[in-house]
């Protein structure tokens, strides 16, 4: 009997991201992780999932800038950080921990 060839390709988060509640959500589980390098790539998704040109332009970046920013290896500055969730259309919120 002849096995049926199944093709797969990578998962991609970004192409999941349709609405600003999606973007926010996931974003915000991120933050909740407490790792900056989550944070860090959960903003390259929603920027790839908005558009990163778009997204660069808003925010006052180059898109090479913004790529290598929320690149794995990318470290961003807490200020690139701040002009790319607001270009997104994104906020942050604080509340106090709880124990």
């Amino acid at each position: 009997m002849e096995q049926k060839k199944v093709e797969t390709r990578p998962w991609d988060v970004a192409e999941h991201l349709e609405s600003e509640d999606d973007m926010a959500a996931y974003l915000d589980a991120a933050l909740e992780e407490g790792d900056a390098a989550v944070v860090v790539a959960a903003l390259g998704d929603i920027a790839r999932a908005k558009g990163m040109t778009q997204i660069a332009r808003d925010a006052g970046l180059g898109r090479e800038s913004l790529y290598k920013a929320l690149a794995p290896t990318g470290n961003p500055e807490f200020a690139t950080i701040l002009k790319v969730v607001r270009a997104l259309g994104l906020q942050f919120h604080v509340e106090a921990a709880r124990p």
